[in-house]
């Protein structure tokens, strides 16, 4: 009874060290931003002594973060939409099996995942279609359907009875019909799970920007924070406020889809 108590405080011990690993950046970040740019350079370390909401007014005008969110919000949106799509396009037929050398196929995809990323010929194709600094092309950049969630939607469909794709042959139901009205409400968890990961790798992007937008009206948010970087200067705490700005919009997406998140991530793992 004694060595189970002392294992269970030994767990709660590790989770409260896990806890305080990922909170402790997230409280400095946020007591940096109640600071004022004098009082940082005094003492980086010390607690700020009152809660200075202007600075995040201040950050959000001197990053210019109303023009810049919308653009952000515009590329995550459309090409994590796209990437689902086009990942459940492609995994349901390597899943099942339907297409010749479907296992060839899949770790060939899985291959590409370690693949330095092309950047040069993608710059050379992108200017030769006439899609340098313009959103379209940006937003097609961004969309990949052979990502991490393409490989956890071909685990989790394989996970699904064969016997479904039968009977809905057998009703006349259509290939898309399949796909969006039966397969896809049975995929909750994973997809919740794609467009977390998705979406992060889509809102955080700093090169791809600065490589594919010369235009400041199509840059996105994470663009903003390069206002708070002076020649001589930085001002530390307007950065803070424009990282929470810059976090805040994933951190919400997350609680609303954190209930599906371990279960798609464990579900993505099922007979992969």
């Amino acid at each position: 009874m004694s060595s189970s108590k002392g294992t269970k405080l030994l767990s709660y011990i590790i989770v409260l060290l896990m806890l305080s690993l990922y909170l402790f950046p997230l409280f400095y970040l946020f007591n940096v931003s109640m600071k004022t740019q004098s009082e940082y350079l005094i003492d980086p370390v010390a607690i700020a002594t009152g809660l200075r909401l202007e600075n995040f007014m201040d950050a959000w005008e001197k990053g210019n973060f109303s023009q810049y969110m919308w653009n952000s919000i515009l590329y995550t949106g459309a090409s994590t939409l796209l990437t689902l799509v086009i990942s459940v396009f492609a995994a349901f037929p390597l899943a099942r099996g339907y297409v010749k050398f479907s296992t060839f196929f899949y770790v060939f995809f899985l291959i590409s995942m370690y693949l330095p990323n092309p950047l040069i010929p993608q710059f050379a194709l992108i200017n030769s279609l006439g899609l340098y600094n313009t959103q379209l092309g940006f937003i097609l950049l961004k969309t990949t359907g052979t990502g991490i969630a393409f490989l956890m939607f071909v685990g989790y469909i394989k996970s699904v009875s064969r016997e479904l794709d039968e009977a809905a042959a057998m009703d006349g139901c259509g290939y898309s019909r399949y796909l969006f009205t039966i397969l896809v409400p049975l995929m909750k968890p994973v997809l919740a799970t794609g467009i977390i990961l998705t979406a992060i790798g889509a809102w955080n992007d700093i090169i791809g920007p600065t490589i594919y937008l010369s235009d400041p009206a199509y840059q996105p948010v994470t663009k903003g924070l390069f206002s708070f970087y002076g020649q001589y200067m930085n001002n530390w705490p307007l950065l803070a406020c424009g990282i929470l700005i810059v976090t805040l919009p994933l951190v919400i997406l997350y609680i609303f889809l954190q209930r599906f998140i371990v279960g798609g991530a464990m579900a993505g793992a099922v007979k992969s």
